[in-house]
């Protein structure tokens, strides 16, 4: 099994497709959009992540402590 982490093969297409655009792109309002797409996608799946081990952490934490104040995660 490979690393957990590594991206998958759609994923280093996406990664290449979106680096290509940005070096294509000569416009700076253009730019600027594009990287705020991307600071939208990326804010997003760690909200994502964050919830998927909030919810692991909430099955797995039988004191009944908060699994965002174990992680320290709040205010994220």
């Amino acid at each position: 099994m490979g690393d957990p982490l590594s991206l998958s093969l759609g994923q280093q297409f996406e990664l290449e497709r979106m680096s290509r655009a940005i070096d294509e792109t000569a416009d700076l309002s253009a730019l600027r959009g594009l990287a705020k797409q991307l600071l939208q996608a990326w804010q997003s799946q760690k909200a994502a992540t964050q919830w998927v081990m909030r919810q692991q952490l909430g099955a797995a934490a039988p004191n009944g402590q908060r699994p965002d104040i174990a992680m320290g995660t709040t205010g994220i």
